[in-house]
C-alpha cells in the first residue's frame, strides 16, 4: 500500500492537470464564440441598414441601425452623421419603433464627445422636453449652458441634474463656477468645496475656490491657496499674479515680487498672464527703488505691445531715473534720503557762502520746507527753501501757500523747487515778489553737481579749521 501511494498522487496530479486545461479552453472557445456572435450580429444589422438605405438613403429604420452600432462601438463621428439626419427626420414625423428621445439624445451626446457644442446643444435641447428628469441630458446641456455663458440657465438645468444625483462631482464643480461668474463667491464655494472634496485633484476648482475667498474679502484662505498653486503648470502662473497682488495690497512687495518672479520661471505662460506677470513685477520693482531690474522688463513690455497701459510713461521716467541717483531719491526715497539730500542742496545752493540751517519740515513727505540763515561776502538773510516731490505742474495755491509761510517765518526770500513744472498763474504770482520758482530742468543741473559740490564744501570746511 505504501508503494502505491506515490503513483497515486501522480494520477491525481495529472487528472488535476487535464481538467484545467479542459476549462481554460472551454471558456477561450466560448470566449471566441461570443466575440464571433457579437461580430456576425454587428454584420447583420449593418447588411440590413445597407439594405434599407440602398432602396432609400433617408430610411428611419436603416438611419437607427446604422447609428445604434456606432454608437455602441463609440465610433462618435459616424454615429453623429447617422443620428442627424435621423433626427431631422423625426422632427417632422414620428416613425414606429424607434425611440425619438434616444435618438435626440445620442445625437447631442455623440456630437459633445466630438466637442462638437452647437450639434451637442441641439440634440440634447430636443431631448429635454421628451424627458426633463433625464439626468444626462439636465447635466450636459447644464454645462453647454455654462460654456455659452448663460449663467442662470445652466444653474436651473444643473438644479435638475442634481435633484436626481446630489453627489455629483461633475455636477457641483458646474453649479460652483455659475455662481461664481454671477458674482455670488460666498454661495459658489459651497458647491466647490463639495466638488473638491469627492474629486481632489480639480486643480482649476480649487483656484476658483481661492477666487472665491478672495471675493469674499478672505484674503488669508485665498493666500493659502493661491501659494499652494504657484508651482502648478497649468494654475501656477495665475496663482502667482493673484498672490503676488495680494501680497501688494498688504504692502508686502517682497513677497509680491517672489510671486511675479516664481510665476515668470513658468513655461508656456499664457500671453495676457505673461503680460500681467511682467508689467506687475516691474511696478512692484519700482516701488522698492530697484529700478535697474524693472526697466529690461518694461522694454519686453514695450517691444511686444507699445500702447500696453503706461509702460511708454514709466518707460520714459525711469530710464532718465537710473541714470540720475539724486533724481532717483529726490522722487522716490524716504523721507529721511530726501531730506538729507534736500539739505545738501541748501548747503551748496550759494557759492561761497557761510549756510546755517535753522528749521526742516516735512509735510506728508510730499514737499520739505528748510529754512535757512546765509551769510555771503556782499548780503546777508533768511532763505526759505521749499522741495516739492510732485512731477505734474504746481499750482498757484501751492505758491501762495509757500509765499504765507515766508511771511511767518520772517524769511527774506523763497526758493521753490520742483521736479515738476510751474504753472502759468503760479509765475504770474511770483512776478512782483520774492520767490525764484526751479522746475525740472534746472533741478537736474543742480541734482548733478550738488554731490561735486558738497564734498569741494567738505574739502574747504577741514582746510579752514586745520
Amino acid at each position: 500500500m505504501t508503494e502505491l501511494f506515490p503513483i497515486l498522487l501522480a494520477f491525481i496530479g495529472l487528472a488535476l492537470i487535464v481538467v484545467v486545461l479542459i476549462l481554460v479552453m472551454s471558456k477561450t472557445k466560448g470566449g471566441r464564440s461570443a466575440s464571433a456572435k457579437r461580430s456576425l450580429d454587428r454584420e447583420l444589422r449593418l447588411r440590413e441598414a445597407d439594405k434599407l438605405l440602398a432602396q432609400n438613403p433617408s430610411n428611419p429604420m436603416g438611419l437607427s441601425i446604422l447609428g445604434d452600432v456606432y454608437f455602441e462601438e463609440e465610433s462618435w463621428d459616424r454615429a453623429l452623421r447617422a443620428y442627424e439626419a435621423l433626427s431631422e427626420i423625426l422632427l417632422k414625423r414620428a416613425v414606429a419603433k424607434i425611440n425619438t428621445f434616444d435618438v435626440h439624445f445620442r445625437y447631442g451626446y455623440s456630437a459633445m464627445k466630438l466637442s462638437m457644442s452647437d450639434h451637442a446643444y441641439k440634440g440634447f435641447s430636443l431631448a429635454r422636453p421628451l424627458n426633463k428628469d433625464n439626468f444626462e441630458v439636465n447635466h450636459n446641456l447644464g454645462i453647454l449652458e455654462f460654456e455659452r455663458k448663460n449663467y442662470e440657465k445652466a444653474i436651473r438645468l444643473l438644479q435638475q441634474a442634481r435633484m436626481l444625483n446630489p453627489e455629483n462631482p461633475s455636477v457641483l464643480r458646474y453649479m460652483g463656477h455659475a455662481l461664481f461668474r454671477m458674482k455670488k463667491p460666498k454661495e459658489a464655494m459651497n458647491f466647490i468645496r463639495k466638488a473638491i472634496d469627492l474629486a481632489p485633484d480639480d486643480k482649476e476648482s480649487l483656484y476658483t475656490l481661492a477666487e472665491c475667498y478672495y471675493e469674499a474679502k478672505q484674503t488669508d484662505q485665498a493666500l493659502r491657496i493661491f501659494s499652494h498653486l504657484r508651482p502648478d503648470p497649468v494654475m501656477g502662473p495665475s496663482a502667482c499674479l493673484i498672490s503676488g497682488a495680494i501680497h501688494n495690497e498688504v504692502r508686502r512687495a517682497d513677497l509680491a515680487v517672489q510671486d511675479y518672479e516664481m510665476g515668470l520661471k513658468h513655461q508656456n505662460i499664457r500671453l495676457d498672464i505673461l503680460t500681467e506677470l511682467r508689467y506687475h513685477l516691474a511696478t512692484t520693482y519700482i516701488k522698492t527703488n530697484e529700478i535697474g531690474k524693472a526697466l529690461p522688463l518694461l522694454r519686453l513690455l514695450q517691444a511686444d505691445n507699445p500702447s500696453y497701459k503706461d509702460v511708454n510713461v514709466l518707460l520714459s521716467k525711469y530710464q532718465e531715473l537710473n541714470t540720475n541717483k539724486n533724481l532717483q531719491i529726490f522722487l522716490m526715497a524716504s523721507s529721511a534720503d530726501f531730506v538729507a539730500l534736500c539739505r545738501k542742496i541748501v548747503m551748496t545752493y550759494f557759492a561761497k557762502s557761510k549756510v546755517k540751517v535753522t528749521n526742516i519740515s516735512v509735510h506728508k513727505n510730499e514737499w520739505a520746507d528748510i529754512l535757512a540763515e546765509v551769510d555771503s561776502p556782499k548780503w546777508s538773510d533768511v532763505i526759505m527753501f521749499r522741495f516739492i516731490r510732485t512731477q505734474g505742474s504746481i499750482g498757484e495755491l501751492t505758491v501762495r501757500d509757500f509765499h504765507s509761510h515766508l511771511k511767518e517765518v520772517k524769511a527774506g526770500k523763497g526758493i521753490c523747487i520742483t521736479v515738476g513744472t510751474f504753472s502759468d498763474e503760479a509765475k504770474r504770482y511770483t512776478e512782483a515778489r520774492l520767490i525764484d520758482l526751479i522746475e525740472k530742468d534746472k533741478l537736474s543741473v543742480i541734482l548733478n553737481s550738488v554731490d561735486a559740490k558738497a564734498a569741494a564744501l567738505t574739502t574747504s570746511v577741514k582746510g579752514r579749521r586745520r
